[in-house]
């Protein structure tokens, strides 16, 4: 039986759900694919860093992660990444929404070694795609990404597989369901504050909400759509970002009366043979796609020259969602190196 050695790089509320399904899936991973998954290396921010080339006592870790606990100081990130044994790095680590950064470099490293990434983080996508594409190309290593927009939503699989030969030329939709949650809640009355306070409770609001509010992360994920989905060689700097921060009651109100919804919309499309992108609210007729989606949920739209247009939805995802698009992209790195 082989086995397939990976390093978690983060072990937040996503790393954890992963481990989850990966205990869960375990012997059904050895009878189907006649391999063992060993997780080698587990790197956190502020509570340690465990490893060991044996494979580490999952059950353990996430009973000391989960109970409040710390793993021993040890390597840190890049560390782990430059010299840790693993045979694929999963890049869990928080978001840089400016930069990237961390995260472009510790992908950069495992790539130099000739090792395989799966990364859940969308910051690397957005803003080093095309260097981190053609440096695992020219490494000869898998690379994957599903989960680092809508969770483990089949996007980027879904273009791959199902929709060959065909380009892309617009894509639009709803990414942020912060700001989807928080347009609903103005729209019922409740204040501002109190939505934010809901939020936070439900886990799913940050304690800073400025990046989802300001439009940051939808630019984000709409970048790494269009870099990968359009071949964009875009930057979330250059989106055409406008958040919900200053839209009232009294505006919601106004779009109301006029048989509208407010959204924050997302839209990338070719103009003059360049992709521009926009991150926008917009007044959205009730009878639209977009009015429907409601809460937590989220939407994305293809606009294609051979199947014209193809939109997918998920419904108020729940973290576990997230823990697949990762385990997902794992299976992938398994089938890809049982090819090899």
């Amino acid at each position: 039986m082989r086995t397939l050695k990976l390093a978690l790089l983060g072990f937040g509320s996503a790393g954890r759900a992963f481990a989850r399904l990966l205990l869960e899936k375990e012997a059904e991973i050895e009878a189907r694919y006649d391999t063992q998954v060993a997780v080698t290396a587990i790197v956190t921010g502020s509570h340690g860093t465990l490893t060991n080339s044996a494979g580490l006592d999952l059950r353990a870790a996430l009973d000391t992660a989960e109970g409040g606990g710390r793993f021993p100081d040890g390597d840190t990130a890049i560390e782990v990444a430059e010299r840790g044994d693993y045979d694929a790095l999963l890049e869990l680590t928080p978001l840089n929404i400016r930069t990237g950064q961390p995260a472009i470099d510790h992908i950069k490293t495992a790539f130099a070694r000739g090792k395989h990434v799966v990364t859940a983080n969308k910051g690397p996508i957005a803003w080093a795609y095309d260097d981190l594409r053609a440096r695992a190309r020219r490494q000869g290593c898998l690379f994957f990404y599903e989960t680092t927009v809508m969770d483990g939503t089949p996007i980027f699989n879904l273009a791959e597989y199902t929709l060959k030969m065909a380009r892309v030329t617009e894509v639009s939709g709803i990414l942020n369901t912060t700001t989807n949650y928080m347009l609903e809640q103005m729209a019922a009355g409740n204040p501002r504050e109190e939505i934010l306070a809901a939020g936070r409770r439900l886990g799913f609001i940050e304690a800073d909400p400025a990046m989802d509010i300001e439009g940051y992360d939808a630019a984000a994920k709409l970048t790494a759509l269009l870099n990968v989905l359009m071949d964009a060689h875009m930057t979330p700097d250059r989106v055409d970002r406008t958040g919900i921060e200053h839209i009232t009651p009294a505006d919601i109100q106004a779009a109301a009366e006029r048989d509208c919804v407010i959204k924050l919309v997302c839209r990338g499309t070719v103009k003059d043979g360049q992709v521009q992108a926009t991150v926008k609210p917009a007044e959205v007729p009730r009878g639209d796609l977009l009015a429907a989606i409601d809460a937590t949920s989220s939407v994305v739209s293809l606009t294609t020259d051979l199947m014209g247009k193809l939109s997918i939805v998920e419904h108020d995802p729940l973290i576990e969602q997230t823990a697949y698009g990762i385990f997902g992209d794992v299976l992938r790195v398994l089938e890809g190196v049982g090819r090899g």
